[in-house]
């Protein structure tokens, strides 16, 4: 298709859906309201770009998505083929598949209630498996998956991508890769002898047999439902290039919409009741003892050298953590033996096998030795969330939770300080996705400041426990001597980076 025939029928973009703690605190700014009509975080994953692209049996759909992904440099680009959503085989059909007799390009072999599924969900930013496809053996990968989240930009390929109405219903953007039947032919003997390991006659047998007719009769059709078509061989360059600017395009408004969200959180909700942040049930204040102000006061001075600043954090971490699990779960346990054979009777037990932790990468590690001693056998899981160095997105480049992180009772999330809150934000609606309950999240920090909290409260509707060290109002940071709580410095003098 020429390049002035794809613009006019991709269109210009459209604007995408519209997402949706003494003395200092009593200023009025740190009244906030808890009224059940609160704002809602929505991460950018929530609502992904999906991409669909078909075509006939080597027409090169895989080469075009793979150029898309390449182009578009996103690292939240998730390339799905439907290959791996082949129906599991029985034994009679696995033998006809070995004889090239099996018709795997008829729209029944393919498992496209599963595929729907996993789109959907991703669709809807949840957790997805994708199966595995064996095209050797002919069925699917025994107790092996591929697990998808947090994808921005999804691209779907396969001969059936653009033929069923609930794939393309889900679908942003529509492509069609057009070639010509012998060139697919000859780039299908090239791939399934290479690569699949089957031999020349039974590849041209089941060309004659099934590709070919299917091809006719289910796959070209298809191509009505296209937005681009692009051709599969020559120079596609500046097709798939005005592809890529296009969907880049709606990513920066995506982009820019997530921003304005972030900042509406900010704002105060309009309710019947306020509370201040010292008065606040869900936000736990570490009491300014003796203790708590000479460790703040070493950790703050600018002279303090690395070791006694490691000593500071690490004393302080385990006031923080001890304090964070006084709502442990617990039960009375009749009889207890300990180490020197002494029986105890009717003991209270805390359930800290109940309890897990998430490292937000790399100023929630300042947590690791102090947690390690408070509960050594905790299940620690770990959280990448970086913000782009241009827009001030948090963008999630990793999640490695435990097990079944759902069922544990309580979840402590570890972060060395909280200043805009955004990487928070994101790391509490993640273990959202995976399950956990809002009200058995934790989170654990040395310093926030006024904004932080305020989008944090009103993004989960003041149901997120919280357990900080020192609070930074938005006054002190703006008219006082307290800027120092828009760097980060926890993580970066700890480890000695700076």
């Amino acid at each position: 298709m020429p390049t002035s025939a794809l613009e006019d029928s991709l269109g210009p973009p459209s604007p995408s859906h519209k997402k949706i703690g003494s003395r200092r605190r009593s200023s009025a700014n740190s009244m906030m309201s808890f009224d059940e009509a609160h704002p809602k975080y929505v991460p950018p994953w929530t609502t992904p770009y999906i991409i669909g692209i078909g075509g006939p049996s080597g027409s090169g759909k895989t080469s075009v998505a793979s150029k898309i992904v390449s182009m578009m440099n996103v690292p939240w680009t998730v390339l799905i083929s439907l290959d791996n959503f082949y129906k599991p085989l029985s034994t009679e059909e696995r033998q006809k598949a070995f004889k090239s007799e099996y018709d795997f390009d008829e729209p029944a072999a393919i498992d496209l209630d599963l595929a729907y599924q996993c789109i959907s969900n991703l669709k809807n930013g949840r957790k997805t498996d994708i199966p595995i496809y064996s095209f050797v053996n002919h069925n699917r990968v025994p107790g092996k998956t591929i697990p998808i989240y947090g994808a921005s930009v999804i691209v779907l390929e396969g001969i059936y991508g653009l033929y069923d109405q609930r794939l393309l219903d889900l679908m942003d953007i529509k492509i069609y890769v057009h070639a010509d039947l012998d060139i697919c032919l000859a780039r299908r003997l090239s791939r399934d002898i290479v690569s699949r390991g089957r031999d020349l006659h039974g590849c041209i047998d089941q060309w004659e047999r099934f590709v070919k007719p299917n091809a006719e009769k289910y796959v070209k059709p298809t191509m009505k439902n296209a937005d681009a078509i692009i051709p599969s061989m020559g120079e596609n360059t500046t097709a798939v290039t005005l592809l890529v600017d296009h969907i880049k395009s709606k990513l920066d408004i995506k982009s820019e919409q997530h921003i304005k969200e972030l900042n509406r959180l900010c704002e105060l909700s309009i309710g019947h009741r306020y509370v201040t942040f010292s008065k606040n049930p869900k936000i736990t204040e570490l009491p300014k003892s003796n203790t708590i102000n000479a460790l703040l006061t070493g950790i703050l001075d600018k002279e303090t050298d690395r070791d006694s600043f490691v000593f500071f954090v690490d004393r302080l971490a385990m006031i923080l953590l001890t304090t964070s699990l006084h709502s442990v779960p617990f039960h009375i346990q009749e009889t207890m033996e300990t180490g020197s054979n002494y029986t105890m009777h009717n003991v209270v037990a805390c359930e800290f096998d109940k309890v897990s932790s998430v490292s937000l990468i790399r100023s929630g590690d300042c947590f690791m030795t102090s947690i390690r001693k408070t509960i050594p056998s905790i299940s620690i899981g770990k959280l990448l969330i970086q913000s782009d160095s241009q827009t001030g997105e948090p963008q999630l480049h990793g999640e490695f939770l435990p097990h079944n992180i759902d069922k544990y009772k309580k979840t402590l999330v570890l972060q060395g300080q909280i200043i805009t809150g955004s990487s928070t934000l994101m790391a509490i609606q993640v273990l959202l996705d995976y399950g956990v309950r809002a009200e058995n999240i934790t989170i654990v920090t040395f310093f926030a400041t006024e904004i932080g909290l305020k989008r944090i409260i009103n993004a989960f509707g003041n149901k997120v426990e919280i357990v900080v060290a020192d609070i930074v109002m938005n006054d002190e940071m703006k008219h006082g001597n307290s800027k120092w709580a828009a760097t980060r410095f926890i993580d970066a003098n700890y480890f000695g980076c700076k």
